[in-house]
């Protein structure tokens, strides 16, 4: 019986959680705990002129301070301390958070309940909603709202975009203009919808905590004192302890985000010990924002904070708020976040693909003006029409091309020209093109009879020696010439000889002194014979060849 019982109770409890809607199954809170600045709408209703008028000489005309913010990107984002600290001379201890933004330009966003146009529907959504949809690394609750209609109050300006003017009235605010300026104190109507240097954070609170280092929290009460609130007057809001949520500057542009828990007329800080807490923390300027059960600090989606608020299903629980706007510490992001579709966001820097430019990579590198009336601009530079070519599309295609940048060849015949739009051949060339071509035939005739010229002059026998040179080598080619031909001569005659005497073929010549010096020498030897002195002929003698 047990089990089935068991099984039953199961049973029954998920067919409830099945039909239990979104908002039920989130536990939300009483909003019992109360810290409303007004009784009836928001802040004061003087105008600015007062404000101004009633501030001390020393701040002059000005009814607000204007710091730059750091832009450290070497930094991480954000650092996030949690203290405890003792007030009223160690009687009470306080938690809370103390958030250090190290460039609060590209990294903090006014965030409309649950997202965009939260204002402009009266949600109300808890921070950690708010801050998980938006991608939030720490988030804090921060400007007022009606509590019956969820409306939110005072002004808002989310990432550039005005989503509330509260139409000048005077309670402190804290914003950050389009080049990083922190803002904190009170603006006219003008100040807000100022477009020369345009906020693209704004939020209102109530309060102004410090001014230049110093309390503000009299003159504060002066310029947006108003008639009874939901917890007692003005001064009583200031006065009495409860959960806390502000933010402020120190001297470095860093921006400052503070909250502590606690409950209201019970425990928590007032705003003098709030201030005095951010002055020895360093901070320069700071404003209070919503507190009290609206008080609540998130980390990476998550509760961190002690909400004060009971919850409605079961009051022995505390749930927190849902509240309006909300301060959101994020990463470093691009504007617009897909940097125009043309590459993407590193690091809050976008990326831009070849051919674009800008910090949001939305415009071209080539402007529609260096490409004339003859072409094009895209992300590749100057895409020229049909008969045009050149860096900027000035230059008429040259002859034998045609198309768009004259990408395109001729086919026609004989290498004639073509149309240099459409390639047609059959095409009259304009006077322009027809006094050019003109003009290259006459150059490309000129330069042919020049160079058949110098190949015809090339061609030349040139005499490489001098005329008397050659006449000694005619000379000495006719003696050779000539000897050439008395040798045969020579050998001929002798021939002719041979063929009178054939006795005297097998003799030789022998000189006549010598045969005489041999008839001497047998002589001599006595033989007695008749010698050759006798003999009345001159004729050489020939000897028989042995």
């Amino acid at each position: 019986m047990a089990a089935e019982g068991l099984k039953c109770c199961t049973l029954w409890l998920l067919l409830w959680l099945c039909f239990q809607t979104p908002e039920s199954k989130t536990a939300r809170s009483l909003d019992d705990d109360l810290l409303q600045p007004y009784s009836e709408g928001h802040g004061p209703t003087h105008s600015h002129r007062h404000v101004r008028d009633c501030q001390a000489l020393i701040h002059g005309n000005s009814t607000h301070e204007s710091w730059p913010s750091s832009n450290s990107s070497r930094q991480p984002v954000a650092e996030s301390n949690v203290f405890v600290t003792d007030v009223e001379k160690g009687t009470r201890w306080v938690l809370g958070h103390l958030t250090v933004v190290h460039d609060p330009l590209q990294t903090v966003s006014v965030v409309e309940p649950g997202g965009l146009h939260g204002c402009g529907t009266n949600r109300r959504v808890s921070v950690e909603e708010t801050a998980t949809a938006a991608g939030c690394i720490y988030a804090q609750n921060a400007g007022f709202f009606n509590m019956e209609y969820g409306e939110c109050l005072g002004n808002v300006v989310s990432d550039g975009r005005l989503v509330r003017d509260s139409g000048g009235v005077q309670n402190a605010q804290f914003g950050i203009r389009q080049d990083g300026t922190l803002v904190f104190g009170y603006l006219s109507q003008e100040d807000v919808l100022n477009q020369t240097n345009p906020f693209v954070q704004l939020i209102s609170g109530v309060i102004w905590l410090l001014r230049d280092g110093q309390v503000y929290i009299n003159q504060s009460l002066e310029a947006e004192c108003s008639e009874t609130q939901s917890t007692g007057s003005l001064r009583y809001f200031v006065d009495v302890v409860s959960a806390r949520t502000a933010v402020g500057h120190d001297k470095e542009g860093r921006l400052i985000l503070f909250h502590i828990d606690g409950q209201t007329d019970r425990r928590g800080m007032n705003l003098w010990q709030v201030a005095d807490f951010l002055k020895e923390n360093g901070v320069i300027n700071a404003i209070n924002l919503d507190g009290g059960g609206s008080s609540t600090y998130v980390i990476n989606g998550s509760l961190a904070s002690y909400p004060s608020d009971h919850c409605k299903l079961d009051g022995r629980w505390r749930c927190a708020r849902e509240v309006s706007t909300v301060l959101c510490v994020h990463q470093r992001r691009c504007n617009p976040a897909n940097c125009s579709s043309h590459r993407d966001c590193v690091d809050g820097q976008c990326r831009c693909q070849t051919g674009w430019r800008g910090p949001a990579c939305n415009t071209l590198v080539c402007q529609p003006s260096a490409c004339g009336p003859h072409g094009v601009c895209s992300p590749s530079g100057c895409v020229c029409k049909a008969g045009w070519r050149g860096t900027n599309c000035s230059e008429v295609c040259p002859l034998g091309f045609f198309g768009s940048s004259c990408t395109q060849e001729c086919r026609c015949d004989d290498l004639c020209p073509c149309d240099p739009q459409t390639g047609s051949c059959n095409t009259s060339l304009p006077q322009e093109a027809n006094y050019t071509l003109h003009r290259a035939g006459h150059c490309l005739a000129k330069k042919m009879f020049t160079s058949w010229g110098l190949e015809e002059e090339a061609l030349r026998a040139k005499p490489y020696l001098t005329e008397q040179t050659w006449l000694i080598i005619t000379l000495i080619l006719t003696s050779l010439l000539l000897a050439t031909l008395l040798v045969p001569l020579l050998q001929t005659c002798r021939g002719s000889v041979a063929s009178r005497f054939p006795e005297r073929q097998d003799y030789s010549y022998v000189p006549l002194r010598d045969i005489n010096g041999a008839a001497a020498e047998t002589g001599n030897s006595g033989t007695g014979g008749l010698g050759l002195e006798d003999s009345d002929s001159q004729e050489d003698i020939f000897t028989q060849r042995s």
